[in-house]
C-alpha cells in the first residue's frame, strides 16, 4: 500500500508597484503569509516596477516572459498575483505561462472557505466566492467547454456559458434567502440586548492582531489563538462583568486586511454589522509589527466603508511585552489609548477600568431611600446599573448608583 502526501502548492508572488509610496514589498510578505495560511509554500518574489497596472497581462509581456523562465527554474506550481485580476489578465498570463494563475481575492476566499465552521459563515464564503466566480465567467470562454473560434463552435459555448451564469444566479438567490434568514435570527437576538440594556463592545482590528487572544483572556471564551492571518472567521460573542456587576458583551469580529475583497465586505456585512450595533468599539492594534500604523489606517478605512464613524473607541497596542518602554504609540481618533499584552495579562485592568469608566459615562448617580416594600426595585439598579452603596436604615434601604436615564 501507498501512501501519497498532498501535494503542497509551490508558488511564486507577483505585484506590481505603481508609485514610489506603494509599499510593494510589505504588501508581498502580507501575501506570503496568506500563501502560508493556505498551504501553499512560496519560492519566489518578483516585483514589477510599472506607470500603471498592464491592462492585458498584469505585469507587461517582457516580465511575463521572465516570470515563465523562473517558474520552469524553481518548478513552480503557480503564481499568485497581489492584486484582484480581471479575467482578461488571468486568461492571457495562464495562456502565457501555462501554469495555475491565482490572485489576491482568489487566496482570501479559498482561506475563508477553509475557516468557515458556522453556517452562516459557510454561506457568505459560498456567497463571495459565486459573486467572484460570475463575474469571470465571460473571461474564461476555453474553461467553459468552448471549443475555440470558427464555424459550429460559438452556439454550444454559449449556451453552456449561459448555463453556468444561470445556475450560480439561482445559487446566488437561494443563499441570498438563507442569509436572510440567518440575520433575522441575528436581529432578534441583537433587540433582545438592547431590552436587557447590556453595553455591547465590537472587538475590531488588522488580522492577526490578538482579537481572539484578547477575548478569551478576558471571558475564557476558548476562541482558537493561531499565530496566522485569518485564524478565527466566526464572530464569537461572550458575556464579561466587571466589578460592581456591571456587565458588557463582547463580540469578536472578522479580521480587517488591506485590499479585502468587496465581495467578502458585502458577504459578511451582517457580521460586521455587529460592530454597526455595538456601543462602544475595541480596536486591537498588533504595536509589535512595524507596519502598525498603516494597519489601523485599514482599519479606519473598512469601518468608514461599513458606516461605523461615530462610536467610541478603545485602542489597545498589543504585543507590548515585545516592545521597548520608550516606544510611543497614539490613536488620536480613540477615546483612549492602552497598551496591552493579551498574552501575558498585562494592561488587563487597566482596561476593565476604562471599560467601567465608558459604561458610567450617560449614566446618572441616584441617591434613594426605598421603603422595604419596594425592596425589588433595588434589583433593577443592581442589573442595569452599578450599585455603589446600599445601606439599611430604619426608613428603607439608602442605596447610591450609577443608572441609565430612561431606568431613572
Amino acid at each position: 500500500m501507498y501512501e501519497n502526501d498532498a501535494l503542497k502548492e509551490r508558488v511564486i508572488l507577483v505585484g506590481v508597484c505603481t508609485a514610489d509610496s506603494d509599499d510593494t514589498q510589505y504588501s508581498l510578505m502580507e501575501l506570503k503569509e496568506l500563501a502560508a495560511a493556505a498551504g501553499a509554500e512560496t519560492v519566489g518574489m518578483v516585483i514589477q516596477n510599472l506607470d500603471r497596472v498592464h491592462p492585458g497581462t498584469y505585469i507587461g509581456s517582457g516580465k511575463t516572459e521572465e516570470l515563465k523562465e523562473q517558474i520552469l527554474s524553481l518548478d513552480a506550481t503557480g503564481i499568485i498575483c497581489d492584486d484582484e485580476l480581471s479575467p482578461v489578465q488571468m486568461r492571457n498570463l495562464e495562456q502565457e505561462l501555462d501554469t495555475k494563475v491565482m490572485d489576491r481575492t482568489l487566496l482570501i476566499l479559498d482561506i475563508f472557505a477553509r475557516r468557515a465552521y458556522t453556517s452562516e459563515g459557510k454561506i457568505q464564503v459560498e456567497l463571495a466566492q459565486l459573486k467572484y466566480r460570475l463575474t469571470r465567467l465571460a473571461g474564461f470562454g476555453r474553461s467553459m467547454s468552448r471549443l475555440g473560434g470558427g464555424i459550429g463552435t460559438r452556439g454550444p459555448g454559449e449556451k453552456k456559458l449561459e448555463m453556468d451564469r444561470r445556475l450560480i444566479n439561482h445559487r446566488i438567490a437561494q443563499l441570498n434567502r438563507e442569509l436572510k434568514e440567518v440575520v433575522r435570527h441575528r436581529d432578534i437576538t441583537r433587540s433582545q440586548r438592547m431590552k436587557s440594556r447590556t453595553k455591547v463592545a465590537a472587538i475590531v482590528g488588522y488580522t492577526n492582531a490578538g482579537k481572539s487572544t484578547l477575548l478569551n483572556c478576558l471571558t475564557g471564551a476558548g476562541v482558537l489563538e493561531e499565530d496566522q492571518l485569518f485564524a478565527t472567521l466566526d464572530p464569537t460573542t461572550r458575556l464579561l462583568e466587571l466589578s460592581n456587576r456591571q456587565q458588557i458583551l463582547l463580540t469578536d469580529t472578522v479580521g480587517f486586511i488591506r485590499k479585502l475583497p468587496h465581495h467578502l465586505i458585502d458577504a459578511f456585512k451582517s457580521t460586521l454589522e455587529e460592530a454597526k450595533y455595538a456601543d462602544l468599539i475595541i480596536h486591537v492594534v498588533d504595536a509589535s509589527n512595524p507596519q502598525w500604523d498603516m494597519q489601523l489606517h485599514v482599519v479606519y478605512q473598512t469601518l468608514k466603508e461599513l458606516g461605523i464613524t461615530d462610536k467610541k473607541v478603545i485602542t489597545l497596542f498589543n504585543k507590548c511585552d515585545l516592545l521597548n518602554e520608550d516606544d510611543v504609540f497614539h490613536d488620536f481618533r480613540a477615546e483612549k489609548n492602552l497598551r496591552i499584552s493579551a498574552g501575558t495579562g498585562q494592561g488587563i485592568p487597566e482596561l476593565k477600568q476604562a471599560l467601567e469608566e465608558i459604561l458610567r459615562d450617560g449614566k446618572v448617580l441616584l441617591k434613594h431611600t426605598f421603603p422595604y416594600e419596594k425592596a425589588g426595585e433595588i434589583q433593577k439598579v443592581r442589573k442595569y446599573g452599578e450599585l455603589l452603596k446600599e445601606d439599611y436604615r430604619e426608613n428603607g434601604i439608602y442605596i447610591e448608583a450609577y443608572v441609565p436615564a430612561d431606568l431613572l
